[in-house]
């Protein structure tokens, strides 16, 4: 398991991987490739998942059991897009944040957008999918502590967390209609996408109000039982 010592090199890939590398990886191979490569911007864009959760690696033993739990959560967040229309994707990416960090939510979120494409079908709009959801884990771990403390801000979140899914793919779905970013053509996506906005975001909401507490506990007991 790679552990990155250089705290300014961790910290400097943590800003750049979800900001810059990921978005520049779906933005560029969609103009570039037009699509026809699309799985290798997705392997792309999971390579440096990968490496951006390398970046929380503190010690190798606390590393190795984060490692595992965080692959049960992914795990569970794939079995969970089979659910027809209510999709806890959203909702088990921010709990992994919340409670194992930042780099572990942006994980989860982009593998189960990659995982799970393997059978719904995996194009260039993959790697849009494992970018959106992953900065709403990147983020959910940023507002850790007050999403933590609040059963409503958390709530929330799970409504906005909704609405920037939905604005992210339509940036997929402007590029593929037109081959480059009309923001005339952005609107009109986005204001198409407003019931399939509207699902996402109650989905959300449901499954945060159902799952947070109980995943919630389980997790700060493993947390407090392994040292993680």
């Amino acid at each position: 398991m790679l552990i990155i010592k250089n705290k300014g090199l961790r910290k400097a890939l943590k800003i750049l991987i979800p900001f810059v590398f990921i978005p520049l990886t779906a933005i560029g191979g969609s103009v570039i490739f037009g699509g026809k490569k699309h799985i290798y911007v997705s392997l792309t864009a999971a390579v440096l998942s990968l490496l951006l959760f390398m970046t929380g690696f503190e010690k190798k033993q606390t590393g190795t059991r984060r490692q595992v739990i965080v692959a049960i959560m992914i795990a569970l967040s794939v079995a969970g897009r089979f659910i027809p229309f209510f999709k806890p994707v959203t909702a088990i990416t921010v709990i992994t944040a919340i409670y194992l960090g930042s780099e572990a939510g942006f994980l989860v979120g982009a593998f189960s957008a990659l995982i799970s494409d393997f059978y719904f079908g995996q194009g260039p709009w993959t790697a849009y999918q494992m970018l959106a959801w992953g900065l709403i884990g990147l983020f959910a771990g940023f507002l850790a502590k007050p999403l933590e403390k609040s059963r409503t801000a958390l709530l929330i979140y799970g409504i906005v967390s909704g609405i920037i899914f939905s604005l992210v793919m339509d940036v997929w779905s402007v590029l593929w209609y037109s081959g480059g970013f009309d923001i005339k053509l952005y609107t009109a996506a986005a204001v198409t996408a407003i019931p399939h906005t509207v699902l996402y975001a109650v989905s959300n909401f449901i499954f945060l109000f159902f799952l947070s507490r109980p995943f919630g506990e389980k997790l700060s007991r493993i947390k407090i039982k392994y040292g993680i």
